[in-house]
C-alpha cells in the first residue's frame, strides 16, 4: 500500500507485479475499496503490473467535500497513471468504476489498450434516487446504507455460503467516510453517457451478473449494442461479480486480455 500526493490531494494505491510488464489498472465499485480486487491481483500480478487505488471518497485517498463528477473521477485515473509514469494501461472497472472505464473509453482513448467494464451502466439508476442516498448519509451516516447492501451485492446463496467474506465488506461499507460517498453519489446522479458510449473504439469486454439487481443484463446489453466490437460476458453473480464469481470472472478477463 502507497500514497501518492496529485495537486496536494492524496490517492492510495498498490502496484504489483513485474515492472516490465503490462499494466492493467483496477477501479473500485461505490462503498469498497482497492481491497475488493484481492482475487484479482494474486492471480493477475504474476503476468501484469497490477495497479488499484481507493477512489476519491473512499478508503484512505482523498475525502475533500464534493460534489464529485464523473469527469473529475477520470481525471483521476489519469493523473494517478501520469504520476507514476504510465503512458498506457488496460482499465477494469465494476460499477462506477465502470462508469468511470467508459468515460475514459471516450475521452482518454489513446491511454488504453484494453477496456473491461463489469456490473455497470452507461447511466445507473436514476437521478432521484442518487440525490436521495446522498442526503441521507449525509444525515443518517452509512449504516442505512449497509444494512440494505448484502442483497444488492451477492445472491442469497452466496451470501449464506461465505459469511465471513460478505460480513467484513459490509462493515468496511459502515466504515466508509459519508460525505466522501455522497459526493460519488452526486457524480452518479448526473453522469449519463448512453449518447456518448458510441465513440468508444477500444476493445471493450462487458461483463454482467445474472442475477444483479442493480446494473442488470439488459444494462449490459444495451452497452454492447452502442460500442462497436465489445464482448459480453454473463457470470452466475450479483453485483460484485469478480468476488462472488471471482474464478470465471478472472478466466473471462484473462481470455480477452490475451485476445
Amino acid at each position: 500500500m502507497s500514497t501518492i500526493q496529485i495537486n496536494n490531494e492524496t490517492f492510495n494505491y498498490q502496484l504489483n507485479g513485474p515492472e516490465n510488464a503490462p499494466v492493467l489498472f483496477f477501479s473500485n465499485s461505490l462503498g469498497t475499496t482497492y481491497s475488493m480486487w484481492a482475487k484479482q491481483v494474486d492471480y493477475f500480478s504474476k503476468n501484469y503490473r497490477v495497479l488499484s487505488y481507493d477512489t476519491r471518497g473512499h478508503g484512505e485517498s482523498v475525502k475533500n467535500k464534493g460534489p464529485y463528477t464523473l469527469e473529475q473521477l477520470g481525471n483521476d485515473v489519469l493523473h494517478i497513471t501520469q504520476a507514476l509514469g504510465i503512458e498506457k494501461f488496460s482499465f477494469c472497472g465494476i460499477s462506477m468504476g465502470g462508469l468511470i472505464g467508459q468515460w475514459l473509453g471516450i475521452h482518454a482513448p489513446e491511454k488504453l489498450d484494453k477496456l473491461v467494464v463489469c456490473n455497470t451502466a452507461a447511466k445507473i439508476g436514476q437521478e432521484a434516487g442518487w440525490n436521495e442516498r446522498a442526503t441521507l448519509v449525509r444525515s443518517e451516516g452509512m449504516n442505512p446504507v449497509a444494512n440494505g447492501s448484502a442483497g444488492r451485492w451477492f445472491t442469497e446463496g452466496f451470501v449464506q455460503a461465505n459469511p465471513v467474506i460478505v460480513n467484513e465488506l459490509i462493515d468496511g461499507l459502515r466504515q466508509t467516510d459519508a460525505e466522501g460517498y455522497a459526493s460519488c453519489c452526486d457524480a452518479l446522479a448526473k453522469a449519463d453517457l448512453r449518447e456518448k458510449i458510441a465513440l468508444i473504439k477500444t476493445p471493450t469486454l462487458i461483463v454482467a451478473g445474472g442475477h444483479d439487481p442493480v446494473t442488470t443484463v439488459a444494462d449490459a446489453d444495451a452497452m454492447a449494442e452502442k460500442i462497436a466490437g465489445s464482448s459480453r460476458v454473463d457470470l452466475n453473480a450479483s453485483h460484485l461479480s469478480n468476488i462472488e464469481a471471482s474464478e470465471a470472472f478472472n478466466h473471462a478477463l484473462e481470455a480477452f486480455l490475451k485476445g
